[in-house]
C-alpha cells in the first residue's frame, strides 16, 4: 500500500486525484494541502468527497508531507511547484508534478514563455516527462515526473505515428486546438465566466501559447531535428474536453488504409490510445471522464495530405488521470489501476 498526498488538492487537477485515488485499491491518501490559513474538511470545499475522505486539507507543511507520504502529486500552478518540490523530493520519496515547471529542458524557454526563472535545476535534470506511450520504460525507473500538458498530450499522441515513421514533412505540422474551459484552472476571472463564454467561440495566443515549446520539444526528439509546429488554441464554451485538428503534409501520396494500419500497429498494446475505425472522427463525449485519447484520421493521396484528430479529457488524460497512470508505472502497479 503505498501512501499518498496532493499538494493543490482544491484546484481541478486535485479534485480530481482525490476522487481517482479514493477508488484506488493500492492507495491511501494521507496528506491533503492547499493555500490555506488552518485546517478545513476537504468536504468544505468539495462536498462531493464530506463523509468519504477522513482527513483535513491542511496548510502546506513539506515536512509533514515527506514524512506522511511515498508519493506526493504536485496539482500547483505553474512556477509554484519548484518553490516547493526540492524539499519534497528527499528521502525516496515520488514526485509527480502536473505543471509546466519540470516539463521543459531549457530553462531559457521556461523563462521566457513563463516569465520566471527557474529555481530547481537540479531536480529538472532528473525530471523524466511523463508520457507513457513514448517514455514507458523511463518512467517505470523515474523518481520524479514532469506531468505533461494537456494540449501536448493530444498533439504528441496524435502526430508521434506519422513523425516516427517519417511518413510526414516534420516542417508542415499545424495544430488547431480547441479546449474546454477548466483547462483554465480554478480561478475567478471575467473572460471565464458564463455569460462571457457562453454561446461563443474564440482563439487565443495564436503562435505565443505556452504549450507551444512544450510541442516542440518533445516532436524535435520524435524526429531527431528541430520542429516549429503552428500551434492556434481556441476556447470551447464547454465545462472539459480537448479536440485537436492536426493537418501534416504527406511525403508522398499514401492511402488511408496504409495510414490507419501505421497506427494501429504504433498504438496496438498501448491502454490509453484508441485508433478510431476507418471514417469514424472522435468527439468529445467519447472521451470527457475518461482517461482515453481517441484518434481519428483522413487522407488525401492526390494532396499529400494527411488530417489527424485527437480528443482527450484535459482534467483526465490531459492532467491527473496521466498523473495516476505515471504514478501506477512508478509503483510497479497496473497501468490502468483505478482508471479503467
Amino acid at each position: 500500500m503505498v501512501r499518498a498526498g496532493i499538494i493543490g488538492a482544491k484546484g481541478y487537477g486535485g479534485e480530481e486525484l482525490v476522487g481517482i485515488l479514493l477508488n484506488h485499491p493500492q492507495v491511501r491518501l494521507t496528506y491533503l494541502a492547499d493555500k490555506l490559513e488552518r485546517p478545513e474538511p476537504i468536504g468544505a470545499s468539495l462536498p462531493q468527497f464530506a463523509g468519504r475522505v477522513g482527513l483535513d486539507c491542511e496548510p502546506f507543511d513539506a515536512k509533514t508531507a515527506v514524512e506522511r507520504c511515498d508519493v506526493i502529486f504536485l496539482a500547483l500552478p505553474h512556477t509554484v511547484s519548484m518553490q516547493l518540490a526540492p524539499a519534497l523530493a528527499v528521502r525516496g520519496r515520488k514526485i509527480v508534478d502536473l505543471s509546466a515547471d519540470y516539463r521543459l529542458r531549457n530553462t531559457a524557454v521556461y523563462t521566457a514563455y513563463y516569465k520566471q526563472t527557474h529555481k530547481d535545476k537540479a531536480n529538472l535534470k532528473k525530471a523524466v516527462y511523463g508520457l507513457p506511450e513514448l517514455y514507458r520504460a523511463k518512467i517505470k525507473r523515474a523518481t520524479f515526473i514532469a506531468n505533461p500538458g494537456c494540449y501536448p498530450t493530444a498533439a504528441i499522441l496524435g502526430i508521434a505515428p506519422a513523425l516516427a515513421t517519417g511518413i510526414v514533412d516534420p516542417q508542415d505540422i499545424v495544430i488547431d486546438a480547441k479546449s474546454g474551459v477548466t483547462g483554465a484552472g480554478r480561478k475567478a476571472s471575467l473572460e471565464f465566466s458564463f455569460n462571457e463564454l457562453h454561446a461563443d467561440f474564440k482563439g487565443y495566443r495564436f503562435l505565443c501559447h505556452q504549450h507551444a515549446p512544450e510541442i516542440d520539444q518533445e516532436l524535435s526528439r520524435l524526429a531527431v531535428k528541430k520542429i516549429r509546429a503552428v500551434f492556434c488554441p481556441h476556447l470551447l464554451p464547454v465545462r472539459r474536453g480537448i479536440l485537436e485538428t492536426i493537418y501534416m503534409k504527406t511525403k508522398k501520396a499514401a492511402s488511408l488504409d496504409t495510414i490507419h494500419g501505421l497506427y494501429k500497429k504504433f498504438y496496438k498494446t498501448e491502454p490509453f490510445v484508441r485508433v478510431r475505425d476507418k471514417g469514424v472522427l472522435p468527439q468529445l463525449k467519447h472521451v470527457v471522464m475518461t482517461n482515453f485519447c481517441d484518434i481519428g484520421l483522413a487522407v488525401d493521396p492526390a494532396l499529400k495530405r494527411l488530417v489527424v484528430v485527437a480528443a482527450i479529457d484535459n482534467l483526465l488524460k490531459g492532467a491527473s488521470g496521466q498523473a495516476v497512470q505515471n504514478m501506477n508505472l512508478m509503483c510497479g502497479f497496473p497501468e490502468s489501476m483505478a482508471l479503467l
